[in-house]
Parts: structure tokens; sequence; C-alpha cells
């Protein structure tokens, strides 16, 4: 059988560039790192095709858990940070389809989550939603993008790439519990829910959450 290449790169489905670097110095260890924003992944020369497939998968797995718990407390805070997380889950849960051409906050939202505008490509989320943990931002996120993707309402094929993302009833139930802490207990904070959005559409016209 044909040695494999001592380096080679590809992009995973979610658009993560992956290097695989062989060492013929390195025996038995298997190690991975993030490098100018890509996957690096160091294996032993002597390992076969098919292990080198399975240790890469495995250890690209662990470098994006790692990731994903370092942004869970903190979230997205600048209009960047919205467009880096729209990106990766558009390539993530729906194949790269509606790909925003911008995304940003706002702070004039006050009876709802976020808004979308297929025609023009754009997602607003409230600034509300900035306190919040990562994987309820990316809810909302994956929310807008499935109007870009699909603008025709709430309709089954909307719902089906809404459901891709794995946390969406925790999400909503999350939403939910802000929201009705904030309307029936006189608590202050953020406001606005799934049901708030039919109640005014705060100077835009356009799908929202």
């Amino acid at each position: 059988m044909p040695a494999s290449p001592r380096e080679r790169e590809f992009t995973a489905a979610d658009g993560l560039r992956v290097r695989v670097v062989r060492s013929a110095r390195r025996t038995r260890t298997v190690s991975a790192a993030w490098r100018d924003g890509a996957a690096v992944v160091s294996v032993p020369a002597r390992l076969s095709a098919a292990q080198e497939d399975k240790w890469v998968l495995d250890m690209v797995e662990r470098l994006r858990a790692g990731r994903d718990r370092g942004r869970r407390g903190r979230g997205a805070r600048s209009d960047a940070d919205l467009m880096e997380r729209a990106r990766a889950l558009s390539a993530r849960y729906l194949a790269g389809r509606g790909e925003p051409v911008s995304v940003r906050w706002v702070s004039n939202q006050r009876s709802r989550w976020g808004s979308a505008t297929p025609e023009e490509g754009t997602i607003r989320l409230s600034d509300r939603l900035r306190p919040m943990p990562a994987w309820v931002q990316d809810f909302v996120l994956l929310h807008e993008l499935a109007h870009l993707a699909e603008p025709g309402g709430h309709g089954p094929a909307f719902r089906e790439l809404e459901g891709r993302y794995p946390r969406t009833p925790e999400a909503r139930a999350f939403l939910d519990g802000v929201s009705f802490a904030r309307n029936h207990l006189s608590v202050d904070g953020p406001g606005g829910g799934p049901g708030d959005a039919a109640r005014g559409h705060d100077g835009e016209a356009d799908d929202d959450y």
C-alpha cells in the first residue's frame, strides 16, 4: 500500500480547515491544536489510512467540543462574532443554505429575539440576547438562517431545518422561561419570546422570531 503523504489538508463539512501531519518521530501519541484558525492533528507515520481517519475525526471533535465549551459562557459579543457563528451554523446544520450577507446586533427589537429579511440576506438579533448562553444565541441565529433558506414562513420545511439544531427544545424552553419571568413574575430583565412576535414589528417588516 502506498505511504500516506506526510501532510495533507482538507475542509470539513462545517467549513473547518483540518491539517494532518504525519511524523516518523511520533510513535505512540496523537495530538491536536488550533493553529491560524485551522485544526492541526499530528499522528504517527506508522498509522494506516483507516487508523489516521479515525484519529483525525476523534481529535477534531475534541477540539470542537473544547471550543464550544469556551464559547458557552461568553457567547457572541460583536457583529463579527455573530457573522462567524452564523456561517458556522449554516455550514454545520443547513449545508450552507441561507448563509447571510450581514448579521448584526440591534437595540430596537423589544418584542422579539431576532428577525431576518430573506430578500436582502440580512439578520438582526436583539441585544437582549447578549448576556444569554451561546447555545441560546445559536438557536435564534439558526432560526433566522432557516428563514433565509425557507422564506415561506414556519411551514414543515422550515421546522425541519430549525429542528436540525440539537438544542432547539432546550433553547425554546429557556427563552419561554425568560419571557414568563418578565411578563408574569415582575422580574426586570430581558423579555419577549416566540408569542411576542405577533404583537409588534418594531418598525421592521420581515420574518421574525
